[in-house]
Parts: C-alpha cells; sequence; structure tokens
C-alpha cells in the first residue's frame, strides 16, 4: 500500500504548522522524518495517523483518503504507552482483542511478536517490571501485532540511554526487515535517521515543508558498525547541514559557509 500526502498543510489559529507537504512512501519503505524544533514533525505524524485532520491537501493510503484513526496504521509515541494493569502477552493482545480475532488467532499472533522481539521471558510480566527498552518493545510489539500497512513512530527512543537507544535501533530494524511493514517515524536525532531509514525527510521550520528527501545509500543489513563508515558520516553531515541551514533560514540568519 503507498502512502501519500499532496499539498498538505495544518494550522492552529494563527499558527501555521504545516504547508504544502506533499511526499510519498512505497509499500515496505522505512522513512524518517527530521528537522529543527517549530517543523511541525509531530503534528504531520498526528495527520497522518488520523488523530488530526489536515486544514489542506489530502493523505491517501493505497487510494483510500485517511479520515480518522484505523487499523491499517499503527502508532507508537515516545511515552510507549503500555497499560500498566495488563502483562506483556495481554498488552500486545489488546488490539487483537478489538479486532475481533478467536482466540487461537490472537495466541499465535502473540507469540510471535514475543519471540520476535525478545519478550518470551516476560509474558507474565507487568510494565513496572520492565526496562525502558523493554516497555517500548512492548509498545511496538502491540502495535505490529496488528498487521498494520504503516508503523508511525513518533520519537520512540527519545527517552532511552544512548546503549539502550542504540540496542533499539539495530532491534527496529530487524523488525522491519522480518515483517516488512512500511515504517515512517519522527525524530530529532539526525544519526539515528540515517542509520534507520532508507529515505529521510528534512522539514524546514515554521511553516513546516520539506526541504529535502534524502535518499541514504547504504547496505540494506546494517549493524552498528556502518555508524563509523565514511558513507554514512558523510550523509550525516549532508543532512545536519539541511536541517541548520533550514533553521537559520526561518531565523533570518545566514548559513556558515
Amino acid at each position: 500500500m503507498k502512502l501519500t500526502l499532496t499539498d498538505v498543510g495544518r494550522t492552529f489559529g494563527p499558527k501555521v504548522a504545516l504547508e504544502g507537504v506533499s511526499l510519498t512512501a512505497d509499500a515496505g519503505q522505512f522513512l524518517c522524518v527530521v528537522g529543527a524544533s517549530g517543523s511541525g514533525k509531530s503534528t504531520l505524524l498526528s495527520i497522518v495517523a488520523g488523530l488530526v485532520p489536515p486544514t489542506t491537501g489530502t493523505v491517501t493510503l493505497a487510494g483510500a483518503p485517511v479520515t480518522g484513526p484505523g487499523p491499517e496504521r499503527g502508532l507508537v509515541c515516545q511515552s510507549g504507552a503500555v497499560y500498566p494493569w495488563r502483562t506483556v502477552e495481554r498488552n500486545i493482545a489488546f488490539g487483537l482483542e478489538l479486532l475481533g480475532l478467536s482466540r487461537a488467532e490472537r495466541k499465535a499472533r502473540v507469540d510471535w511478536y514475543l519471540a520476535e522481539t525478545g519478550l518470551e521471558l516476560f509474558r507474565h510480566a507487568l510494565p513496572k517490571q520492565l526496562s525502558g527498552g523493554q516497555r517500548q518493545r512492548v509498545a511496538i510489539a502491540r502495535a505490529l501485532a496488528c498487521e498494520p500497512e504503516v508503523l508511525l513512530l513518533d520519537e520512540p527512543f527519545g527517552a532511552l540511554d544512548v546503549q539502550t537507544k542504540e540496542d533499539m535501533q539495530v532491534f527496529l530494524r530487524d523488525v522491519w526487515r522480518d515483517t516488512g511493514t512500511t515504517v515512517l517515524m519522527v525524530t530529532h536525532d539526525v544519526e539515528e535517521a540515517v542509520f534507520l531509514g532508507q529515505r529521510v525527510i528534512v522539514l524546514s521550520s515554521d511553516p513546516g515543508r520539506v526541504a529535502a528527501d534524502v535518499l541514504v545509500d547504504l547496505p540494506a543489513d546494517r549493524d552498528l558498525t556502518v555508524k563509523r563508515t565514511t558513507e554514512f558520516l558523510r550523509t550525516r553531515a549532508e543532512v545536519e547541514d539541511l536541517v541548520r541551514t533550514y533553521h537559520r533560514r526561518h531565523a533570518g540568519t545566514t548559513p556558515s559557509r
């Protein structure tokens, strides 16, 4: 299913958060969106999730307009928002219960995602017994268990320490490879965006517009050692310069040469 945004804009009173945003994600692609504060990254994701309607423009998935939340789009936020009164396996099963799947179907999917996310030994644990990284794994597993066409991630690792964040980046790429789900991820971390994404979308600030669409020319199978390669460092620097340039243009200063 192709995800398409056409001339999307969003205002909040006199504030223009997004203006004229057009982009396309083909089925199975991993796109990361970066930009300085005020670029409307989270607003963009909320529009694609159907939580906020666009003021102008359209969002379509496989040609059908997005008019509200739906099971074909799974959303994971920075907090993870797992249910504290449910065990790990019951958190993962939550959406499946809403979809009306049989007990056998729910069990099969929950078992698969417990194994895929390395949470088999924690199936009966409550979220308070888990680390921050483990809780995010639960949130991602819960979203993917409904088998959405698109996984939407809003700064999912922003609250984690550096070591846990890198572990989760590797985990996410492995899950994406195994499931083939289209991923649209918002992050303020350029290094993370280049490591995870096939493309990095750079938004300008106030209002948010697509300033650049950078193709990440790195191997499909990546581990953390790729971060030390010349191509990775070149691409990270390119994206960082773009973010800085378009933020400075908004601020009314001249980019350094």
